[in-house]
């Protein structure tokens, strides 16, 4: 079984001014940490100690159907 979890943008301000959110399917938190560490911008990549805090923090909702893992949708600054 998956989950979708709502993970809280981990780049501080002033480098992400307003933060963000980003959906995530996966089935654990490490799978979770994995998907962000391939997605996210290699500028970012400073803030990776961040990403595997934020996904513990995350909100998580159980996924019915089969879906592959991966970011659903982001919205960041």
């Amino acid at each position: 079984m998956k989950n979708l979890y709502l993970v809280d943008y981990w780049v501080p301000f002033p480098s992400s001014e307003y933060g963000g959110m980003v959906a995530v399917v996966a089935k654990d938190d490490n799978e979770c940490h994995d998907v962000l560490l391939d997605w996210r911008d290699d500028v970012e990549s400073q803030y990776d100690a961040k990403i595997i805090t934020q996904v513990k923090r995350a909100s998580k909702v159980a996924v019915v159907s089969e879906e592959p893992s991966r970011v659903v949708d982001a919205f960041t600054t």
